[in-house]
């Protein structure tokens, strides 16, 4: 291991250990800190925060971005602090700080007994969201995690959603597909954070008017399993709650083929994931490049031209 993996690893685990032992009020106000730091220092996160902002709210100007990317950071840091206590969360506590709409969507289709798929993009805190449905809804589930460097830091994140009661499974390789499908057939639940790929494999869609890529699991899944297909989109209030909305389901299409059934349903989850972050933008964590408009040009290889 590298002395940069190790003091990365070392930082991650100093939160785990430390964080959560902190007062909530020292910890909020240790977030707020840290956060407005980064947002001071207007480091390559920060600039790539609004420049993907400003593609949500086209009309802002610079004082209007800049406003949404400090409350952007504040927000990001308060998903870090807020996962970081969640192990020492009681049941109470997260029914009392959780408030999801329109759970009929989820009760129906797990009563149905074909299976549940959550899709959601990166927006307040997913990790707080899937302990609400293990803890106040009594239903596990199963989840993938992208194999992270060092390993040991990987191994942090799986040890630490196990402990929410979450299954993880590795994102890398054939094998978390073929898991994810049995859970489903079985009438499990599978939540997904999908609102960007930039492999060869992502779906292309329109999103905020422009082209992007978002992985093509979920429709896939949904075509092969017969499981419901939820969008779920979250937000913070003024208060301490974390605030969500379960989605209609995106249905799969009666006709085309398989490529085409899942370019309209990556769409359709598109759109239901730009709903909720147009109307909370702030609470969207996205620090990297999305759109293909941003990526850099890739080098000719082997004979392209």
């Amino acid at each position: 291991m590298s002395a940069r993996d190790r003091l990365t690893d070392g930082l991650y685990g100093l939160g785990w250990s430390a964080v959560k032992k902190l007062p909530e009020p020292v910890a909020v106000s240790l977030g707020r800190t840290i956060a407005d730091s980064a947002w001071k220092r207007r480091g390559k996160g920060v600039l790539r925060l609004e420049s993907n902002l400003a593609r949500v709210v086209p009309d802002a100007g610079p004082e209007r971005l800049a406003q949404l990317s400090k409350a952007g950071m504040r927000s990001y840091m308060r998903y870090w602090m807020e996962s970081f206590r969640l192990p020492t969360w009681s049941a109470d506590r997260v029914r009392d700080n959780v408030r999801i709409l329109d759970t009929h969507h989820l009760t129906e289709g797990l009563a149905a007994g074909r299976g549940v798929i959550v899709a959601l993009p990166h927006l307040a805190n997913w990790d707080l969201a899937g302990v609400w449905v293990t803890r106040t809804m009594n239903v596990p589930f199963t989840t993938v995690a992208e194999r992270l460097n060092p390993e040991s830091l990987y191994d942090r994140f799986v040890a630490y959603r196990e402990s929410l009661g979450m299954e993880v499974v590795p994102h890398s390789g054939g094998a978390a597909f073929g898991t994810l499908a049995r859970r489903l057939r079985a009438g499990g639940l599978v939540c997904l954070v999908a609102d960007r790929d930039l492999s060869a494999t992502g779906v292309e869609v329109k999103y905020f008017g422009e082209s992007a890529r978002m992985p093509a699991g979920p429709a896939l899944l949904a075509q092969q399993t017969g499981a419901r297909l939820l969008p779920v989109t979250l937000w913070y209030g003024p208060t301490p709650t974390m605030h969500g909305r379960i989605h209609p389901p995106i249905e799969v299409p009666q006709t085309g083929t398989r490529a085409e059934k899942t370019s309209l349903m990556t769409q359709a989850l598109a759109d239901a994931y730009a709903t909720g972050i147009a109307d909370h933008p702030e609470d969207w964590h996205m620090l990297q490049r999305l759109w293909l408009a941003d990526l850099e040009p890739r080098e000719p290889q082997g004979g392209e031209e």
